[in-house]
């Protein structure tokens, strides 16, 4: 195995020979498998562009039908009323794991810009944290952990199967960047957490089979194997954010059974998914502006019932979406209404079944304590709640053409607007960015360039103006928000032509980039 990125400070603490040579083992077994799975969802794709739907696998019926549950909760997973997330930098590993959130999700992926430091760092202050020895010192504050028991528990989100780690090569190919956060991290932390008395828990992203669950398992028995660690000591949450994914819940917890922490609905990534895998089907499935599609909507009401009613009946969490919404030090107003809809939101998860949910900052930590506190009482989870009552078809989950809202001018704006702003910071090394009060990350940014790519080609007329959304138009937008976005202080010209560049590309090219993160991580040093 190589390392071509630079081995700056205590990076050699974490690049050790032989945490090298064990993500090096994992990745010659594993990544040929990778590969093949990506294959088999551009075939997906193909099928569905060609006029392809989604459906319940009939070969996988009898798993549905079968009796069996997942394992019980491990330590210090029973109770996940509210989940903080957050990127590995020192300052947020503190802040939350002293939040008050029962868990962090301590994230490599989406609110992670994975510079070669961010990625490397982020393994340094994982370890530090456990050991005690993380600090941090800014504008003369200290910031330091409270108590090991008033510590949120911590589940690691690394990299999704699709994206490499181009500073580390196996045999002359890159390391599957999934491999290389997990392996690091389980290879220097999970004996860590055993002796604290928790385990080497892990949120998995952008899954969209439960075969992709199943080569996670089987990483999981293997490293295992590796360290000597207890089969089963790996607990790991999917979320499901991706279409194909919510019609094969049941068959995902059955491959991690052994190893499953239940599931998340990830709606954001949920979103842009949608978009994505029919994003040639015309006006069938059109959403209407970002802001505009609630959890109301009639599709996103079958998926979030459909995943708690499928995670009660295997004993799994069923765990709720992010509230985005970061408080302002200066506009009260703003901050009243804002809470209102996260108290409404977190409201009806937890009547809907859900066993926690997540937010994006520590001031809404109280709130969701407050919603959950309120429904579950002394009980960690409401898993005997069953939701037997639901009852979810293919039908309901592709309803999308039955959401209410308007595509407006403001709506395309806001889109342009955000995405250009979040990816001059992601370029910049920052992965989740506080943008109009909101905490946006790389998910956020998907869905407000997929859709204008969308829109272009269903032709679109916006519903305030008449106009029709075309490439010159959103061109024209551009040059004009990035004249707004030019007054701001700390503008950086460098950074936001970049980013421009990269809009453009992933927007307005005829070919639709997969992910945006892939020509952008081609673009980072």
């Amino acid at each position: 195995m190589e390392i071509n990125g630079p081995m700056l400070q205590r990076f050699d603490e974490i690049l050790t020979p032989e945490a090298l040579a064990f993500v090096a083992t994992l990745q010659r077994e594993f990544d040929d498998r990778r590969l093949d799975l990506l294959a088999a969802r551009e075939a997906r794709q193909a099928e569905l562009s060609a006029g392809g739907t989604l459906d319940f696998l009939p070969e996988t019926a009898g798993i549905r039908a079968g009796d069996w549950r997942v394992a019980p909760p491990a330590p210090g997973l029973a109770d996940r009323r509210v989940e903080i997330t957050g990127p590995v930098d020192q300052k947020m590993t503190i802040n939350a794991l002293n939040s008050g959130a029962k868990v962090w999700l301590a994230d490599f992926e989406d609110a992670n810009s994975p510079t070669w430091p961010n990625t490397v760092n982020g393994q340094i202050n994982l370890r530090d944290a456990l050991d005690r020895t993380i600090d941090f010192t800014s504008g003369g504050k200290t910031y330091a952990l409270k108590d090991d028991a008033e510590l949120a528990t911590i589940v690691v989100r690394p990299r999704g199967w699709h994206l490499t780690e181009k500073h580390a090569t196996v045999d002359d190919r890159p390391v599957a960047a999934a491999l290389f956060d997990f392996g690091l991290y389980f290879f220097h932390c999970a004996q860590r957490q055993i002796d604290k008395g928790r385990g080497p828990y892990f949120y998995l992203p952008k899954m969209e089979s439960h075969l992709e669950a199943r080569l996670w398992n089987d990483v999981f028995v293997r490293a295992q194997d590796l360290l000597g660690i207890p089969q089963g000591t790996i607990r790991a949450t999917v979320l499901i954010e991706t279409y194909p994914a919510a019609f094969e819940m049941e068959e995902i917890l059955y491959e991690l059974r052994d190893h499953s922490a239940g599931l998340n609905a990830g709606r954001w990534d949920y979103l842009f998914s949608v978009i994505k895998k029919f994003r040639t089907r015309g006006r069938e499935f059109l959403l209407p502006e970002r802001n505009a599609v609630t959890m109301t909507a009639p599709f996103m009401r079958a998926y979030t019932e459909l995943l708690v009613r499928t995670c009660h009946k295997r004993g799994a969490h069923a765990i709720g979406g992010m509230a985005a919404f970061i408080p302002s030090r200066r506009d009260p107003e703003v901050n009243k209404v804002a809470l209102e809809k996260v108290r409404a939101d977190k409201t009806r998860e937890s009547g809907d079944g859900f066993d926690g949910s997540w937010v994006a900052h520590p001031d809404l930590v109280p709130i969701c304590q407050e919603v959950f506190d309120s429904v579950l009482g002394e009980r960690p989870n409401q898993l005997d709640r069953l939701r037997e009552d639901v009852s979810v078809g293919a039908a309901d989950l592709l309803a999308v053409s039955e959401t209410p809202g308007e595509i407006t001018e403001g709506g395309l704006r806001n889109n342009v607007d955000v995405a250009l702003r979040y990816l001059a910071a992601w370029m910049g090394g920052s992965g989740a960015v506080a943008i109009h009060n909101l905490m946006e990350d790389a998910a956020t940014a998907e869905i407000s360039r997929s859709q204008i790519w969308q829109w272009i080609r269903s032709e679109i007329k916006l519903a305030d103006t008449g106009a029709i959304v075309t490439k010159e138009l959103v061109e024209q937008i551009i040059t004009e928000e990035l004249a707004q976005i030019a007054q701001d202080p700390g503008y950086d010209e460098k950074l936001f032509a970049q980013a421009t560049a990269l809009f453009k590309e992933v927007a307005l090219d005829d070919d639709f980039a997969e992910f945006l993160t892939l020509p952008a991580y081609a673009r980072m040093p």
